[in-house]
């Protein structure tokens, strides 16, 4: 997994590509909005876009990063959710927790 961050707005996009299977690429993210939080950026959208595949440590890190941001006032919202993910979310009852958006500019928008 890789990512790239990005500041729009009001809130900080952070494009996730690859496979998100946890791990140390979940610490890697861990540490980045911990710093986010810690410079009180703490609205933060997550691109699916170019996400390939998903595991249930990879929804674990999703879910901690969401409970990060919330603890510090904002949120963590995700994007462009492609079918694969979508259902993985259905079935988990995730798609009740976790609030998500068709594209990266809806969901920046949606914190105004």
């Amino acid at each position: 997994m890789n990512y790239n961050v990005d500041e729009r707005y009001n809130s900080v996009v952070i494009t996730l590509k690859g496979n998100i299977m946890g791990g140390p690429d979940g610490s890697k993210l861990h540490d980045t909005l911990h710093e986010l939080k810690e410079n009180n950026k703490a609205n933060v959208v997550v691109d699916l876009a170019k996400v390939k595949f998903m595991n249930s440590s990879g929804l674990g890190m999703l879910i901690s990063g969401m409970t990060t941001m919330r603890n510090a006032g904002g949120d963590l919202r995700l994007a462009n959710v492609a079918d694969r993910i979508q259902s993985l979310l259905v079935i988990t009852k995730l798609i009740t927790v976790f609030k998500h958006f068709d594209s990266v500019k809806e969901a920046v928008e949606s914190y105004k």
